[in-house]
């Protein structure tokens, strides 16, 4: 068996080498420069030697980066020639996700214009439901939880990271809204509330607090809709709304943070793994979750 790096930390080397740039290769790639930087580490820690290095011109190939890249160039095109040798013109691979409808609107759907021009032979098809009927064709489930599975290929994707927000129309000028004079808002997951409330307010050091008062929603939107219309404060996963809390419709109460316990995790059944729109999908998404 072959012991070399994924072929992910090989093509952001190329694209580094070839743009002289990590934020361009990052643009490039859609993904964060932080990402470009770590895939680098990655590699130059696993060749033992430097690949670039920064001058005042700015960034160069080291003499081992030189050497590598045109040999990594002819490899991808050996890899591209053999490729279209065998496949089919025209076809187009379907690939189901099943993932979290809150997760799927807010997180995944504003990266999925760069999956598809990526791997524009790859048709997504996206639900937050499987039949028994169709249970059997999912390739990929993105599942909310607190491990990982047993019963197949199941990484951690990203942590929640949970923060108290409100309505600017809840604040008094810079004053937080009072937490015992507006609802709490509750989100169920299979039937029970989470308890995001217990955990945010036990690091708050608050316990004058009835955590089991409020409004409880079957989704997070929304919990986030209501939060926005003052109906109420919300501990969310700050991943979620991000858009919001830049544009200020939601405002943070105190700067806590709590990670955990929930995240998000990318399940694979093992008769799956082997499949290359399989793969394709879970090397991107694993690379856009971790900037």
């Amino acid at each position: 068996m072959r012991q070399l790096p994924s072929l992910n930390t090989l093509r952001v080397f190329e694209e580094v080498a070839r743009h002289r740039s990590f934020s361009q290769a990052a643009q490039g790639l859609n993904v964060t420069q932080g990402a470009v930087s770590r895939q680098i580490k990655q590699l130059e820690d696993y060749l033992g030697v430097a690949l670039f290095v920064r001058t005042p011109q700015g960034l160069s190939l080291t003499e081992a980066g030189s050497n590598l890249k045109p040999h990594l160039a002819e490899a991808f095109d050996h890899m591209e020639r053999a490729l279209l040798a065998v496949r089919v013109p025209n076809l187009r691979q379907r690939l189901r996700v099943l993932a979290p409808p809150t997760w799927a609107t807010r997180w995944l759907s504003p990266h999925l214009r760069a999956f598809c021009q990526r791997y524009p032979d790859i048709s997504l098809s996206v639900t937050n439901q499987a039949s028994h009927d169709s249970a059997a064709e999912i390739d990929c489930h993105i599942r909310f939880g607190l491990c990982a599975s047993t019963h197949c290929a199941s990484q951690l994707l990203v942590m929640e990271r949970h923060i108290a927000v409100a309505s600017p129309e809840l604040f008094n000028g810079d004053q937080a809204p009072d937490l015992r004079e507006f609802p709490l808002l509750h989100i169920l997951h299979d039937g029970k509330r989470l308890k995001v409330w217990e955990n945010w307010l036990a690091a708050m050091g608050r316990e004058d607090i009835d955590a089991g008062q409020g409004l409880e929603f079957s989704t997070l939107d929304q919990v986030i809709h209501t939060a926005l219309a003052g109906g109420g404060l919300a501990v969310i996963d700050r991943q979620m709304i991000e858009k919001e809390l830049a544009n200020g419709s939601l405002l943070p109460i105190t700067p806590i943070e709590v990670i955990g316990p929930y995240g998000y995790w990318l399940d694979v059944a093992n008769d799956k793994q082997g499949l290359s729109k399989v793969k394709l999908f879970t090397d991107w998404l694993s690379l856009v979750s971790n900037p």
